[in-house]
């Protein structure tokens, strides 16, 4: 997939003042300070689409992008470790699960994960959360630069134990990528792509 236009449309803590138009949605999000914004912009090639900030925290509402105008890209916020407050954190939590469950729009989820780090619980909890109200995601392994193929493959390795130790039957579709060396980036389209055409025919 070429992207050809990357267009920002609104910005909102409420679902149903999300936009109107009937194209497939797909969502990113993660823990914060996991490299999601750094990570749009390099998937629709433009520097400051999705704001980067060196303070976890910096998207806190629900940011569409119109793609090619084909389909919208959901930057959403950040959860964990954020620098905001509990009644903050609460709001997003509040928002952002009215989003999942009520956008029919949402095709696929691209739960993003520090590929750096063991299994965190937060992490976990969510795609909990996310197969239990069946939810379609992906798992997306961010910052792949920073460590060698061998410490990249354990470290999935120890993700997948982990999953089925926590009971899933089978492994989301997984994706590494690395904003700094653009690795991931023809995947992601190409997969994003395929859904497009399966939805729209």
């Amino acid at each position: 997939m070429k992207i050809q236009s990357a267009e920002f449309i609104v910005s909102n803590t409420n679902v149903d003042k999300c936009p109107k138009d009937l194209l497939p949605e797909y969502a990113f999000i993660g823990r914060s300070n996991v490299g999601k914004s750094s990570l749009i912009n390099m998937l629709v090639d433009r520097k400051n689409l999705a704001k980067t900030s060196g303070k976890p925290g910096k998207t806190q509402l629900i940011n569409h992008f119109k793609i090619n105008d084909k389909w919208f890209l959901v930057d959403l916020p950040g959860y964990g470790y954020a620098q905001v407050s509990k009644d903050k954190r609460q709001t997003f939590q509040k928002f952002i699960t009215a989003y999942f469950l009520k956008r029919k729009q949402l095709v696929c989820i691209f739960l993003l994960i520090d590929s750096r780090l063991e299994p965190q619980k937060i992490d976990l909890d969510f795609m909990r959360f996310l197969g239990e109200n069946e939810i379609a995601f992906c798992i997306v392994y961010t910052k792949s630069d920073k460590l060698s193929s061998s410490k990249l493959n354990k470290n999935m390795q120890v993700y997948q134990q982990e999953l089925f130790k926590n009971g899933w039957e089978g492994i989301p579709q997984t994706f590494v990528t690395s904003a700094t060396a653009k690795t991931g980036r023809e995947e992601l389209l190409n997969f994003i792509e395929d859904i497009n055409t399966e939805v729209q025919q």
